[in-house]
C-alpha cells in the first residue's frame, strides 16, 4: 500500500474509468470521482442517441462511486465542449478536412478542465481510464507509452500531453487488457461491468457525420456539387463535399464499375476528386502545430513509425522538424495511402509516443 495521496479520477460512466477508481482505492489512494457533462444535444434541432458524459453516464459514474464509497462531483462544461469541439469539428469538415474530435476534446476541454477541478479539490494526481502507460526514466523525464492491450491502445489521442501533464497523471488500466478490466469489474460488482463501450464519435452515435452537419449546421451546407476525376472531367453529382473524406470508398452514391475512392476534396468549388487506389499513394505529408512529449534533438531526421489515423498501422518514416514554424515534413519509407488533411499524425518509437501534429496536406513528391 502507498501513502494516502489524493487523486481525482475522471469518471466517464464506463467500465474503464470505474475500474481505474477501484484500482487506485485498493492501492491506498484517497480517491475522488468527478464527471464532466459535455454533451446532451440541448438547443439543437435533433436529439442524438448515445451521448458523451450525458446525464445517464453521470448517473452511472455516481453509482460506481457509491459502490466504492468515495466522493463524487459533476461539472457542466457543455458550452465549452460545444464551442471547442463540436463547432471546431464542423469548421474542419466545411474546410474540406477530416478532424478527430477525440483529439480536440482531450486537448481543448477534458485535460484542461479536469486538472483545474483536481487542483480545486486539493488532489496531487489526476487519473483517467485511458489505455496508455506512463514511465519515468533515469533522467527524471516522463515517457508516454502505448497500452498493453494493442487493440484498445489510446495513446494516439494523447500525443499532446507534455511533461507537466504526465508528471501528475495516472493511467491505471493501461497495464491491463480490456478482458481483464471487465473481469475486475464483474468480480467486484461494479455497476458498469457489462456496460457497452462508447461510440467512436460520442456526439454522433450513428457515425453519420454528414447527417449531423446537415441537421445542426444547415446554413453552411454547400448543396449539390460534382464528382470529378483528376483531369477535371465531371463524373456525376454528389450531395455536398462536407459528406466525404479522403480515402472513402463506400457511400459515394454512384457506381463507376471499378473500386473508386475519394482522393481530394475541393471546398472552394464544392468538388470531390475521385480516383483509383494508386491515386491515394503519397510519399509523405506536411504536419503543423507539432508538439513533443519530451525534448528531442532535431539536428538529424528522426526515424520512427507514424500513425496517420487512430486505427491505422504505423508507417516507417523520417521526420524533418522545423522548430521555428513547428512544422514537420514526414517522408514515408514507402508510398502510403489515404493521407487525410485534418487528421492527427502521431510519431512512435516502439511503444513510446514521441509527439505529433495535424496533417495539412499529403506530399506526392519529395
Amino acid at each position: 500500500m502507498i501513502k494516502n495521496e489524493r487523486v481525482v479520477v475522471a469518471m466517464s460512466g464506463g467500465v474503464d474509468s470505474s475500474v481505474a477508481a477501484y484500482l487506485l482505492k485498493n492501492q491506498g489512494y484517497e480517491v475522488i470521482g468527478i464527471s464532466l457533462k459535455l454533451w446532451d444535444g440541448e438547443g439543437l434541432s435533433h436529439k442524438v442517441g448515445r451521448t458523451c458524459c450525458s446525464f445517464e453516464d453521470i448517473r452511472d459514474a455516481s453509482l460506481v462511486c457509491s459502490k466504492l464509497e468515495i466522493p463524487f462531483y459533476s461539472f457542466n462544461y457543455s458550452e465549452n465542449f460545444r464551442e471547442k469541439v463540436v463547432d471546431r469539428f464542423a469548421e474542419e469538415y466545411f474546410a474540406g478536412r477530416t478532424p478527430n474530435p477525440c483529439v480536440l476534446c482531450n486537448h481543448h476541454v477534458k485535460f484542461d478542465q479536469l486538472f483545474y477541478e483536481a487542483k480545486k479539490l486539493g488532489a496531487s494526481y489526476l487519473a483517467t481510464g485511458h489505455y496508455a502507460r506512463i514511465e519515468k526514466n533515469e533522467e527524471g523525464n516522463f515517457k508516454l507509452l502505448k497500452g498493453i492491450d494493442a487493440s484498445k491502445d489510446q495513446s494516439y489521442v494523447l500525443f499532446q500531453l507534455g511533461q507537466e501533464h504526465l508528471s501528475r497523471l495516472l493511467f491505471p488500466v493501461g497495464m491491463y487488457t480490456k478482458a481483464e478490466i471487465r473481469k475486475i469489474a464483474e468480480e467486484n460488482g461494479l455497476p458498469t461491468a457489462d456496460k457497452a463501450e462508447s461510440q467512436d464519435i460520442c456526439f454522433i452515435p450513428n457515425r453519420d457525420h454528414a447527417d449531423f452537419l446537415e441537421k445542426h449546421f444547415k446554413e453552411k451546407i454547400p448543396g449539390i456539387g460534382n464528382f470529378i476525376d483528376r483531369s477535371g472531367k465531371i463524373l456525376g453529382a454528389h450531395k455536398g463535399y462536407h459528406a466525404y473524406t479522403v480515402g472513402q470508398r463506400r457511400g459515394l452514391g454512384i457506381g463507376f464499375g471499378t473500386r473508386t475512392y475519394v482522393v481530394e476534396i475541393k471546398p472552394k468549388t464544392n468538388e470531390v476528386v475521385l480516383g483509383i487506389a494508386s491515386d491515394l499513394l503519397s510519399q509523405g505529408l506536411l504536419a503543423v502545430d507539432v508538439s513533443w512529449v519530451s525534448n528531442l534533438s532535431f539536428s538529424e531526421p528522426i526515424h520512427c513509425g507514424v500513425k496517420i489515423r487512430y486505427q491505422k498501422t504505423e508507417i516507417p518514416a523520417q521526420i524533418f522538424y522545423d522548430q521555428k514554424t513547428r512544422q514537420a515534413h514526414v517522408n514515408f519509407n514507402q508510398p502510403s495511402g489515404a493521407v487525410a488533411p485534418g487528421q492527427a499524425v502521431v510519431f512512435y518509437q516502439g511503444d513510446q509516443v514521441l509527439g505529433g501534429g495535424f496533417i495539412t496536406r499529403a506530399q506526392y513528391e519529395i
